[in-house]
């Protein structure tokens, strides 16, 4: 028997009762936590604890995860597309980024729930790393979680504005155009980690935006679709970057 608040029940009848209690779930289809923000805390700690090894490995980390497209594609370090997300070149670096990504990460997370909202960062991240991949010069390292906040900037437009919410969108848009500016103004940036983060968390939204009105057809689409989409992306990129560096006669990179 169990103990209950109303006496005792048989573990059968508690498993009875238990399959017809409702899950609270957002307008998303994301599931309902008392800590809607708990991915983006544990984002937010695994940049800052990967940064503190960065600092401490006197350059090591960043010599094995950065993403340097020569080392992609001669040496088959394709972790490096995903690594580099997590690695950062400076404390002022870090702190915009987590900055940005624990003010925009709560209220994503909370709309679309925890799995999409980690799978929303990852391919915001993946695809900033292809197009940088595919576009920029192999021979310069690329590093930070930009194209992933890029990503959070995007989807929150984009569920913002098929929400209704002109005003926020509004705002979002804004926001987006000033940081574009500064993408494109300011030199060492990644301006193909930025963009490629930026389609590919605009990719998810929409696909989430789409499944929930239930204009995907009759069966709806579940998120993966987007990852599988943007992946894809990066795959195509990342072809085309690789016929291109045989005939710019790079080489290999030593071991």
């Amino acid at each position: 028997m169990v103990d209950a608040s109303v006496g005792f029940q048989c573990p059968d009848c508690v498993r009875e009762g238990n399959r017809d209690i409702r899950v609270g779930r957002t307008l998303s289809g994301g599931v309902i936590h008392r800590d809607p923000a708990l991915v983006t805390k544990i984002l937010v700690g695994l940049n800052v604890a990967v940064y503190v090894l960065q600092y401490l490995s006197d350059g090591a980390v960043n010599e094995r995860f950065e993403m340097i497209g020569l080392r992609v594609a001669f040496e088959n370090d394709n972790y490096r597309l995903l690594s580099a997300a997590f690695l950062h070149a400076s404390i002022l670096h870090i702190a915009l980024n987590m900055y940005a990504l624990y003010l925009f990460g709560p209220p994503v997370e909370a709309s679309i729930g925890r799995v999409r909202f980690a799978a929303l960062y990852l391919v915001s991240a993946l695809g900033g790393s292809a197009l940088s991949y595919a576009f920029a010069n192999p021979l310069i390292p690329s590093l930070g979680a930009s194209g992933a906040v890029f990503g959070l900037f995007a989807a929150a437009f984009v569920i913002a504005r098929g929400r209704g919410m002109s005003e926020i969108a509004s705002q979002l848009g804004f926001l987006i155009i000033i940081n574009l500016a500064f993408t494109f103004g300011v030199s060492n940036i990644s301006i193909g980690g930025h963009l490629g983060g930026l389609i590919g968390g605009a990719v998810c939204a929409l696909v989430i935006l789409a499944r929930d009105r239930g204009t995907l057809g009759s069966r709806r689409v579940p998120v993966e679709v987007a990852t599988i989409a943007v992946i894809g992306l990066a795959c195509g990129l990342a072809a085309v970057m690789l016929a291109q560096l045989p005939q710019q006669g790079l080489v290999p990179l030593g071991v």
